[in-house]
């Protein structure tokens, strides 16, 4: 009747909102542990058994949110991604960064970490898993667009002008150059260097 509010409907209610955020903390820790478990184990070693274990929930449930595998890994490496997004942004809460070194930095920190190093595990098994090929392409270039946006909108780069493009972007091939040569041993003293370096030849290409 006309909007009578029974005992009842309130308790339905008053119910549904923490499962929905019970709901939304599971879904985060199969994501969180699906990142983990590809950059640990590799995709080979990934299955969602394995993901639902170190989550702590049931593969019942993860099946529930991720009804494949392949859902499962592409939606964790795009959740992070965007977690890693948002951070990167909120390093440098005024937009344009006076410090251009501390942007390079902060995006050479994108690619040398457990992000990454999932988002490669992805790629090689994307390479021989049909079912995978699209998705990873089509999230790798969202991802890539995203990254590209912050980096132009932080380094207050006009790419109006000629050749400015190309340079954001040859900063990124280069942070994500920095993050393979990472995978195997500590370039830390090297990246170093290597980010010094192209912080004076983005001041002198950007202006």
């Amino acid at each position: 009747m006309g909007g009578v509010s029974t005992v009842g409907d309130r308790a339905e209610r008053t119910d549904r909102v923490p499962k929905q955020d019970r709901s939304r903390a599971t879904r985060q820790r199969l994501l969180e542990a699906a990142v983990a478990c590809l950059a640990e184990h590799g995709w080979a070693g990934s299955t969602v058994s394995v993901v639902a274990e170190r989550a702590g929930v049931s593969r019942g449930a993860a099946q529930h949110h991720f009804p494949t595998r392949e859902d499962l890994f592409t939606a964790a490496v795009e959740y992070v991604a965007e977690e890693r997004s948002t951070a990167l942004r909120a390093l440098f809460p005024e937009g344009v960064a006076e410090d251009r070194r501390a942007v390079v930095s902060a995006l050479v920190d994108l690619y040398t970490g457990p992000l990454f190093r999932a988002a490669l595990h992805l790629w090689v098994a994307a390479s021989n898993e049909e079912q995978l090929g699209p998705r990873v392409t089509e999230l790798e270039a969202r991802v890539g667009r995203e990254t590209h946006r912050i980096a132009v909108d932080l380094l207050g780069a006009d790419e109006s002008r000629p050749g400015v493009r190309e340079t954001v972007q040859g900063l990124l091939d280069m942070a994500r150059g920095l993050g393979l040569a990472n995978l195997l041993t500590d370039d830390t003293a090297r990246r170093e260097r290597v980010v010094a370096q192209w912080a004076v030849l983005l001041e002198e290409a950007l202006g």
